[in-house]
């Protein structure tokens, strides 16, 4: 008795089903990959954009930044700011109340300049213009949703290094020996070139680096901007601005599976609307064909032709073939006769095709094999790397100036170009196969005599170039030139076939180079 699993409708519904599953993985997969490098480009658009505006800001009050910088460097360590204030304006109130005592009638930035104020005045000066600056600092990380911002400025060392003071920290921490009262200021670090490259691009060079330094810290998986602060053709410092790249890919995979669920459940819908109609419309027509023809076949009735012509019905390939089948039986006995011949023009349509065959596999100038039947020899040598390593090797030859042979003398010319290197190439690897994959690019597979004297045949190859070249009696567009490169499968680097093709093309190209042949694309 005939299974189910052996049905058409339960191997539909496999194909399917497959189908199903794959287009599902893959369409989540490009999903989920766009959207993340979707959000990576807006995210590194974010943070370009906000140290841009922080410098615009900076640049807006230069004088002040300026002396806020030089003050600090000088005096972070007397500086008493309190880790938990939310404004600046009582610290400025209590700097314009001292200087109206202590400069009655004059007004800062006008009459009087910073470096004429007491210390004490000074000391309040940086203190309400830090505050300022660091809440403008956590405002920007705040409203554009920024894992870090801050402002550093940088002593570069004799040795190539570098020291950072975080000036603006966009986390508060507490001073050490405060009891939790003031703000702790100026964290240094050491850095170098070779650690934060981007950093010192930016740095050096006074300009913004077309990239992003990539963290993996208590933010997370982030990305850095670094904007260099220049006041007055002076370096002052760089703003930095950093975005948690991961912290969204919960939420983008969750909306993803959404949409993908949505997705799997029209499809399912429809794969089963499908295949209720490929069950209905034409596996019962065929489960009906079916019996029809077994009955022929044990009782030998040709009355069954009648029954498979009301299958016919329709203008459809099942409904053709009902009709051809009942034919058939009818005309079996004809049919018959004629098996003889007919088995003759099928003998004579399979050497056709097998002539055919060859031909596809032929390159039509040349003789040799084409571009299809290298792409099957190298299906083979791929399905043999998956058993066991395999000793083969790849030469590729180019052709070199065949556009210029082909502009001054001919395509006709240039085609003979191509035989003479072929049939060059032909003799010298005579124990390989040779594949002719591009107009001017030839493929010898390398094995056995040919892949252990490969030094040898290479260097037999240069030299027949040399003779053909000063050979007076040969035609000018017949005086080829070529460069070769060669490479052999090794199993610690070669993982494909494929890549010792390119291993070979990367050599035959410097060999290009030094023949200084090299093609314009």
């Amino acid at each position: 008795m005939k299974r189910k699993t052996d049905g058409l409708i339960f191997k539909f519904g496999v194909m399917f089903f497959i189908f199903t599953v794959v287009t599902l993985l893959f369409c989540s997969i490009m999903m989920y990959i766009s959207q993340m490098q979707s959000y990576k480009r807006q995210c590194q658009d974010n943070i370009r954009m906000m140290g841009k505006y922080l410098e615009s800001m900076i640049q807006n009050e230069k004088l002040e930044f300026s002396t806020l910088q030089r003050y600090f460097m000088e005096n972070y360590h007397d500086m008493e700011i309190p880790i938990d204030f939310e404004d600046f304006h009582d610290k400025k109130r209590e700097f314009e109340v001292r200087l109206s005592e202590e400069f009655t009638g004059k007004n800062y930035g006008v009459d009087i300049s910073f470096d004429d104020l007491t210390p004490e005045l000074q000391k309040l000066y940086g203190e309400w213009t830090h505050q300022y600056w660091l809440l403008t600092f956590e405002d920007a990380k705040r409203d554009f949703n920024l894992a870090y911002c801050y402002y550093l400025t940088v002593e570069e060392n004799n040795d190539g290094s570098y020291e950072v003071y975080y000036m603006l920290d966009g986390e508060r921490t507490e001073r050490d020996g405060s009891g939790g009262k003031l703000l702790h200021l100026a964290d240094q670090y050491h850095h170098t070139p070779e650690n934060q490259p981007v950093e010192w691009r930016a740095w050096s060079t006074g300009q913004e680096v077309d990239e992003f330094q990539e963290w993996d810290n208590d933010y997370g998986h982030t990305y850095t901007n670094y904007v260099p602060l220049i006041i007055d053709n002076n370096k002052m410092g760089l703003i930095c601005t950093e975005v948690d790249v991961d912290d969204v890919n919960y939420n983008i995979l969750v909306n993803t599976l959404k949409e993908m669920l949505l997705i799997t459940i029209v499809l399912v819908i429809c794969v089963l609307i499908t295949l209720t109609l490929i069950n209905r419309f034409y596996i019962q027509k065929i489960i009906g064909m079916s019996e029809s023809v077994g009955r022929y076949s044990s009782d030998k009735d040709s009355d069954v032709s009648k029954e498979l012509d009301k299958f016919n019905n329709n203008k459809d390939e099942l409904s053709e073939l009902a009709g051809q089948i009942s034919s058939m039986i009818v005309e079996l006995d004809f049919h018959m006769k004629n098996l003889i011949a007919t088995h003759k023009e099928l003998t004579e349509t399979k050497e056709r095709a097998s002539s055919m065959q060859a031909l596809a596999n032929k390159d039509a100038l040349t003789g040799i094999r084409n571009k299809t039947a290298y792409d099957h020899e190298m299906g083979l040598i791929e399905m043999g790397l998956k058993e066991s390593p395999i000793d083969f090797g790849i030469a590729i030859i180019d052709l070199n100036y065949l556009k210029k042979i082909n502009d001054t003398y001919g395509h006709e010319q240039g085609n003979l170009a191509i035989k003479r290197l072929c049939h060059m190439v032909c003799v010298i690897f005579d124990h390989s196969p040779v594949f002719r994959i591009g107009g001017d690019e030839f493929v010898v597979i390398l094995r056995g005599h040919d892949m252990e004297h490969y030094e040898e045949l290479k260097e037999r190859f240069e030299k027949e170039m040399d003779i053909i070249r000063n050979d007076p009696e040969i035609p000018r567009w017949e005086k080829v030139s070529a460069a070769i490169g060669a490479a052999f499968f090794d199993p610690e680097q070669d993982r494909s076939a494929s890549d010792v093709f390119k291993r070979a093309d990367n050599m035959m190209y410097e060999r290009k180079k030094e023949m200084k042949a090299v093609r314009k694309e």
